[in-house]
Order: structure tokens, then C-alpha cells, then sequence
């Protein structure tokens, strides 16, 4: 038993130093430390990409349903309103009723031209002479056969009563007398076809005078002194009777629907800030198969500021109606047509298609598609989707 216990505390010396520090128990406790690091590093590396994926995918990150995290949105009830109807429609100033005026007769050379465009003329006034001189030498002639058949018509008639007394005793027969009061009948209605003639020659000469048919204003002069007209020649003045003026409005075929002879408009000629009143007189009957328009006709009284051939846009009354009103903001557009979004009880989106009418300085009129109690996304709407949960907020801040 010695013997074992020496050669096991013997092999116990024999053992380097070096071996035997490495085996120190404040040494060997190094290696879990390291390994205790290393888990701690790869778990927080976990969790960072499990965050990462939670928010990328949308999925809520704390317990509860309370919408925090929605878009907030601000919403309106528009409610209905009364809505006076105002059309704006585009179009052309012209004359009321214009009258070109030319040559009634033969025509000729102009001699005078007496009045100039912008100048007002009554009914009858001469307006151009043209030469004359021949005509007027043709109605004397006619004038001096007119004497000559008088001259012939007073001699038949002489005979004729000489005639007659000479019968009573027998020197010429009843059928001299005949021959004889023929004559003198031929005579009187050579007579009366002279004056006819002249009246003619007269007549004709009168018309190288050009007059003005009707009172008006004058808007064209086309001629001038010396110049050559004839009966086929272009008119040489328009006149713009009484000096009414109106405005000739382009409307759409729904436009023109809801508008009636005597609605009230006013005219804004381009190019000026002046207003001028007027009253829609007639519709167009006919719509144009091009453009799909018609012409709604505004008539104007006299204004200096109105010329003939200016654009001008009108702004007609077309009635009061109730509708919800809406912002631009909160009216949008494509392929489909207008809509708007409203929020339902769920807080979600709902895209409701809508009717447009007409543009008020409040907003855009909703003629169908909105009762008026609905909660309407006011702004921001082009960034929804349909069925998106969103955080409404009043405009009124409610």
C-alpha cells in the first residue's frame, strides 16, 4: 500500500508548471464568457430583423384597434343648398339686325358718298349719289313728248267738236264722228303713256340715289367717290338697324336645354371691365353636328364699347336649384367621371361616383349621387384607395 502511494504523489510531481497553470480554475471560466457574448449579439440581430419585417408587412406593433396609426384625413357633411344657375359661355358681338345696303338701279359712277362708318342715318336719308347726267337728259325728252301728245290731243278734240256740230245739219255722216272721237281718245292715252314714262325715267333716276332703308347705325362704308357700281356689285354699306347690337353665346346642348327665351345675361366684351345687361331673345333651333353647340342670341342695346366681330363672354342666368356644393378640392376625375370619397361608419374610404353641374365662386354643384349628410373627404382624396381605413377629422375640428 506504501509503495502505490509513492508513485502516485511522484507522478503528481512530475507534472510541468506550465500544465498546471492552464488547468487554473479562474482561467478555464474564459471560454463560456465568449460564447455568452456571441448569444447575446445574434439575439439582438434576431429581434432587429423580426421589427424589420413586422413593419415592412403593416402588421400593428402594439395590442388594441384604435386606428393610431391611419391617415388622418379631414372630412365635411356639405348639407344641400339653394344654387343660382350661371352659365359662362364664350361667343361674338354683332349686329342685331344688319342691313347691307347697295345699288337699287342700273348704277353708274358714284359721284358723292355722304356719310362714313360710325355715323348715324335715318330712314330715307341719301346716303352716295351716283351720276345722272344721262338719265336726267332722257326724262327731259320724255317731258317734251309729253306736250306733243297733249298738242295732238287738244286737235282731235277741235275736230271732234266741230264734228258734231256740223251733223246736226247734215254735212258728216255718223261714222265721221265715230272716226273722229276715236282719234281724239287715241290722242288723251298717248298722252297718258308719255307721263307714264316720264314718271318711269323719274323713278329709275331716283334710285341712282342710295338711301338708308331704316333708321340705323352705320358699321361699313365700301365705296368712294369715282368708283363704278352696278345692280350686281357688292353692298356698300351696313347699317345696323336702330343700333341694337347682340351677342351671339356658343352653348352646349345641355346648356341650351335649361334656358328659355327672356332669361337675363351679362356681357363682358374682351379686352374691357365693363358689364353690360341684356336678354336672351332667341335659341338656336339646331345644333351644329360638329362642335355638338348652338347659339343662344343675347340681345344688347347701343354701346360704343360694343363692336361688331369682338368676343365678348356672357354669364346667363339659368335658374336656382338645390344641390350640394362641394369644394374643387374634394371633386376628383378619370376614365369613369367624377366621385368623391366618402367615409362610412368603419372609418373606410368608399369611392362614390357623382353628377356635376355647375361652377358657383362656393365650389362645384353635386346634382346626383350625394344625399348631402355624407361625410366627404374635403382634401387629399387623390392619395386613397378604396376601402383604405382612414382617421377622419371635421373640418370644424369636431
Amino acid at each position: 500500500m506504501n509503495y502505490e502511494t509513492t508513485i502516485t504523489a511522484e507522478a503528481q510531481d512530475d507534472i510541468p508548471q506550465d500544465a498546471a497553470a492552464r488547468q487554473d480554475p479562474q482561467s478555464s471560466s474564459g471560454l463560456p464568457k465568449t460564447m455568452l457574448i456571441g448569444g447575446g449579439g445574434l439575439l439582438a440581430l434576431l429581434l432587429a430583423i423580426g421589427a424589420y419585417f413586422v413593419l415592412a408587412t403593416g402588421e400593428p406593433v402594439v395590442a388594441g384597434d384604435d386606428n393610431s396609426r391611419a391617415p388622418v384625413v379631414t372630412v365635411i357633411a356639405p348639407g344641400k343648398t339653394t344654387v343660382s344657375g350661371m352659365i359662362e359661355a364664350p361667343g361674338t358681338i354683332s349686329a342685331r339686325r344688319p342691313m347691307p345696303v347697295g345699288v337699287v338701279g342700273e348704277g353708274g359712277r358714284i359721284v358723292s358718298v355722304r356719310v362714313d362708318a360710325g355715323d348715324w342715318v335715318q330712314s330715307g336719308q341719301v346716303i352716295a349719289v351716283i351720276d345722272r347726267s344721262v338719265q336726267n337728259q332722257q326724262a327731259a325728252a320724255q317731258a317734251a313728248q309729253i306736250e306733243v301728245a297733249r298738242a295732238d290731243a287738244s286737235l282731235a278734240q277741235a275736230n271732234l267738236d266741230r264734228a258734231l256740230q256740223l251733223v246736226e245739219r247734215g254735212f258728216i255722216s255718223k261714222a265721221d264722228v265715230d272716226r273722229l272721237t276715236a282719234t281724239r281718245d287715241a290722242a288723251a292715252a298717248r298722252v297718258n303713256v308719255a307721263q307714264a314714262q316720264l314718271a318711269e325715267l323719274r323713278a329709275r333716276t331716283a334710285r341712282l340715289n342710295v338711301v338708308a332703308p331704316a333708321s340705323g347705325y352705320v358699321l361699313e362704308r365700301n365705296v368712294e367717290p369715282g368708283q363704278t357700281v352696278s345692280g350686281g356689285s357688292p353692298s356698300l354699306f351696313m347699317i345696323a338697324r336702330g343700333g341694337e347690337m347682340e351677342m351671339l353665346a356658343s352653348l352646349s346642348e345641355t346648356q341650351l336645354a335649361g334656358l328659355s327665351n327672356g332669361v337675363a345675361a351679362s356681357i363682358v366684351p374682351t379686352g374691357s371691365e365693363k358689364t353690360f345687361s341684356g336678354q336672351v331673345w332667341q335659341l338656336s333651333p339646331i345644333i351644329d353636328a360638329q362642335s355638338r353647340q348652338g347659339t343662344a342670341r343675347i340681345a344688347l342695346s347701343y354701346a360704343p364699347e360694343l363692336r361688331p366681330g369682338g368676343f365678348a363672354t356672357a354669364q346667363i342666368n339659368s335658374g336656382s336649384i338645390e344641390a350640394t356644393v362641394l369644394p374643387e378640392s374634394a371633386v376628383l376625375a378619370d376614365d369613369e367621371g367624377s366621385f368623391v370619397y366618402v367615409i362610412n361608419d368603419e372609418n373606410e374610404a368608399v369611392r362614390t361616383s357623382v353628377t356635376t353641374g355647375i361652377v358657383t365662386p362656393d365650389g362645384i354643384a353635386i346634382t346626383g349621387g350625394l344625399a348631402g349628410t355624407e361625410l366627404v373627404v374635403l382634401r387629399a382624396g387623390g392619395f386613397l384607395n378604396p376601402g383604405e381605413v382612414v382617421n377622419p377629422r371635421r373640418e370644424d375640428g369636431e
